[in-house]
């Protein structure tokens, strides 16, 4: 059984360990391996979690069974963005899915922006399954994101959108 719980400074190795087997189930048969370790280093490094985890307009969740991390969850206030929160990583382990833990991830991020009116997030338009997932959670499609800025990914990316009810 996982509990979703606050992460701490003591979760990030193990929520990098997640991050990294989780993007490589995801989108080594897309970008190749060597693409998806770039981007792991880029996004992932214990530097930038920790960034992620004391940013104060945020939400960094894990699910803990006590022994392992199952999965993760980080949203945050838009800064572009007027009563938006950004979803910004959702992510259980491969072995893991299906089993209602990023039921609950989610549904707590839900929970933790009272300001927010609209939970904003991107998606590869390959990944199946978390558009499955997003739609089945009552997100739509809005647009795109070519990410071709410098700095960005360069993957083009959907974005969708859902109203946050009770906000």
């Amino acid at each position: 059984m996982y509990f979703v719980r606050t992460a701490g400074e003591r979760d990030l190795e193990k929520v990098r360990t997640l991050l990294v087997e989780s993007f490589h189930a995801t989108y080594d048969g897309l970008h190749g391996r060597a693409r998806v370790d770039e981007l792991i280093t880029q996004l992932f490094s214990l530097a930038a979690l920790k960034t992620r985890l004391v940013r104060k307009d945020a939400e960094f969740l894990v699910a803990d069974n006590g022994h392992a991390i199952g999965g993760m969850g980080y949203a945050a206030m838009s800064q572009e963005l007027t009563k938006t929160v950004t979803l910004h990583l959702l992510y259980v382990r491969p072995a893991l899915q299906r089993q209602g833990i990023g039921r609950d991830l989610f549904a707590e991020l839900e929970t933790c922006f009272p300001d927010a009116e609209i939970m904003r997030l991107e998606v590869e338009p390959q990944n199946a399954a978390a558009i499955a997932f997003y739609s089945a959670h009552g997100f739509t499609e809005v647009g795109r994101n070519e990410n071709g800025v410098p700095g960005q990914s360069g993957i083009p990316t959907l974005i969708f959108e859902k109203p946050l009810e009770g906000n």
